[in-house]
């Protein structure tokens, strides 16, 4: 049995060529793959994918039924308190709407919200109980307490 993975993770937008210009102002480069109808763009070991929000939900036979708060949010960890607030502010100068300005958090860490041009949240966060292995990945440790 192969153990789990996310390969790609693909956000409904409702203006495509917005959200890739939004994407690439952070720093994501679009791959050769991406066409006029998706756009593909690598990060680590995984894939975020841009697709039109009705046709992701034509895809999936699923109703576009937007929400508040869609209960989901993706991540970014950081090395530091000074690239939270440096990833945060691109994001704010990229055309993101501020949610959570950087801030100490209960858990110990450092962490702030960004929303998308289509409300995607994102957090940027310093956790100094994570470690990064060799290729920038977060090296969770294999077993539970």
């Amino acid at each position: 049995m192969t153990s789990p993975r996310i390969h790609i993770v693909t956000l409904g937008v409702s203006d495509l060529q917005a959200s890739r210009r939004f994407y690439q102002a952070l720093g994501w480069q679009p791959s050769a793959a991406s066409n006029e109808h998706i756009v593909f763009l690598k990060g680590g070991a995984g894939v975020l994918a841009l697709y039109g929000r009705a046709a992701l939900a034509d895809d999936a036979l699923a109703d576009d039924q937007p929400t508040g708060f869609a209960a989901v949010t993706l991540a970014r960890n950081a090395r530091s308190k000074a690239e939270v607030d440096s990833w945060f502010a691109d994001a704010v100068a990229a055309g993101a709407r501020p949610v959570k300005p950087p801030q100490e958090v209960f858990w110990g860490g450092y962490s702030s919200y960004i929303a998308d041009p289509d409300g995607h949240l994102w957090e940027f966060a310093f956790n100094p109980y994570f470690v990064f292995d060799e290729h920038g990945n977060l090296a969770l440790p294999d077993e539970s307490p």
